[in-house]
Order: structure tokens, then C-alpha cells, then sequence
């Protein structure tokens, strides 16, 4: 993992866990590292747009199992905000079985609750720059979870949809359900990292996508990645 910038503005996070021992852990983490500061804490997912307004975090780190909103609502009522920070939900995948609902509501990304600290923050300075840190393995597992028996009608469907996509937006697709970051793509594929970055937009745009989670999810419906 490279280190930031010098100059590189300090990430805003604000922790979303109902368990105050959870809570003190992330902030230890999170401000073990000089670019990153926890701009608040809440302890239910009613309190978050509050919170997110007065705050102005950068990223939400969002725990999905909590009293009274849970993360899934209060996820949505986030990226509903004009200009909303990014939301990384923090998970047990073995014993939730709502993540992939989360990552439709517009979540980039997901944690496993037992992440290195050394993961976790490289994966908020990644969401914070509009990307996410994917695990390809995971990420495959929640998209099988979620297509079953349509499997094949979902093929169908996706490969129609990206029938407007250039041959070089199809291989950045490919890149990106990879889980490989702007930096890694524009090395693979011999650019820039600028015209990943416009490609990226590009795919966005096309496939109606927010997140690069979505994104992923399109190419693995499609039969691009396996």
C-alpha cells in the first residue's frame, strides 16, 4: 500500500455501530492514520443523515445489524442526500445474508468485520477517492447468492445492456469486476490513469451504475468474469 500525499486532505469518516467497543476499535484505526480523522460517531441508523449533514464526513463506515434503522435504510437515506459521502458497509458475511440488497442501495463497497486494520484504512482512502477496495472472491459469492436459478436470464440481459459499451469500456468492466483499482487497471491496460478515470464515468453513465460494485455486478451477470 502506498502512503498519501503530502498534501493530500485528511479524510472525514464517520462510524456507524451500535456497540460502543466496535466503535472505539474503528476510531483507533481510523486515526492511526495521519490522512484520516473520525469526524463523528452514531449509534443508530436514524441518527446518520443527521449526522452526515452536520459533520460532513467523507466516508460512512455503516454497521447493517442495528436497533431501530438498520444499515440498509439508513444507507439509502444517505445516497439520497445531495453530493452524499461514500458508505463502506461493515459485515459478518457468513451470517448476513442482506449485504448484496446494501450494495443495490448504493453502498461501494463492504468490510468484513475481522479486516486488518491495514485493509481498513486502505479501503477508506479508497472509497474516499471514489473508488473501493473489492474482494474478488466475496464479491463473487454474493453475486451467485443473489442470481440462482435466473442465472441464465440475467445473462441474456446484461450482455443486451452492455451492447452500447466500447471495446475499451469492456475491458476496463472487466478490470473493474476484477477489483482492480484505477492505478491497477491504467498499469494493465497501458493508459493513463485520467482516461481510466473517463472511462470509468463512461461506464457509469452507460450502465446506470453509481458504484463500482454495480459496475462489477454487470459483468459478472453478463458471463465477462467468472
Amino acid at each position: 500500500m502506498s502512503e498519501p500525499d503530502a498534501g493530500a486532505d485528511v479524510v472525514r469518516v464517520l462510524l456507524v455501530d451500535d456497540e460502543m467497543l466496535v466503535r472505539a476499535g474503528l476510531r483507533m484505526i481510523v486515526e492511526s492514520a495521519p490522512d484520516l480523522t473520525v469526524a463523528g460517531e452514531v449509534e443508530d441508523g436514524a441518527g446518520v443523515v443527521d449526522a452526515v449533514r452536520r459533520d460532513r464526513p467523507d466516508v460512512v463506515l455503516m454497521d447493517i445489524r442495528m436497533p431501530g434503522m438498520d444499515g440498509h435504510a439508513a444507507t439509502a437515506a444517505v445516497r439520497a442526500l445531495p453530493d452524499p459521502p461514500a458508505v463502506v458497509i461493515l459485515t459478518t458475511f457468513d451470517s448476513d445474508d442482506h449485504v448484496f440488497r446494501a450494495l443495490e442501495e448504493g453502498a461501494c463497497g463492504f468490510l468484513l468485520k475481522d479486516t486488518s486494520p491495514h485493509d481498513l484504512i486502505h479501503a477508506v482512502r479508497l472509497a474516499a477517492a471514489g473508488d473501493v477496495m473489492l474482494s474478488p472472491g466475496v464479491t463473487r459469492r454474493l453475486i451467485q447468492q443473489f442470481t440462482g436459478d435466473r442465472r441464465t436470464a440475467l445473462r441474456r440481459a446484461a450482455l443486451a445492456h452492455l451492447e452500447g459499451l466500447t471495446e475499451r469500456e469492456r475491458d476496463v468492466l472487466v478490470e473493474i469486476a476484477q477489483g482492480h483499482s484505477n492505478a491497477e487497471i491504467a498499469k494493465h491496460l497501458h493508459l493513463s490513469e485520467a482516461t481510466v478515470k473517463s472511462h470509468v464515468t463512461h461506464l457509469f453513465e452507460k450502465l446506470g451504475a453509481t458504484n463500482r460494485v454495480q459496475v462489477a455486478i454487470a459483468a459478472h451477470r453478463a458471463g465477462l468474469v467468472d
